[in-house]
């Protein structure tokens, strides 16, 4: 009996240092499932995207302009776009956005 309740005081003084890194660990751990994991595969996926480009390919930059790959550039940081019949402009490869048709799709659904 004596032995319990010297456990029983000793707990809340010991305790709470084990209990606040638990806390951490899987708060940390519920950000990394929720919020980290599902945005680097979303990376991913317009990396691999943007890799897959060809010539004739409809396209969306991240500032929203809609156009057709004209020239791919290999080996420079850009590539061209045509918005408009006879208008093309360079655009960095990286601004690359999405496939018109699966954004119409995703849209749609």
């Amino acid at each position: 009996m004596l032995f319990i309740n010297l456990l029983q005081d000793a707990a809340p003084a010991g305790g709470g240092g084990i209990q606040l890194i638990i806390m951490l660990v899987l708060m940390f751990a519920i950000m990394y499932f929720f919020m980290i994991r599902p945005q680097r595969k979303r990376q991913k996926e317009v990396q691999e995207f943007r890799n897959r480009l060809e010539i004739g390919s409809k396209i969306i930059t991240s500032g929203g302009i809609y156009g057709v790959v004209k020239e791919l550039n290999v080996g420079e940081s850009y590539i061209t776009i045509e918005v408009s019949k006879g208008v093309n402009i360079k655009i960095d490869r990286n601004c690359v956005f999405a496939d018109q048709n699966q954004a119409a799709m995703s849209q749609q659904s």
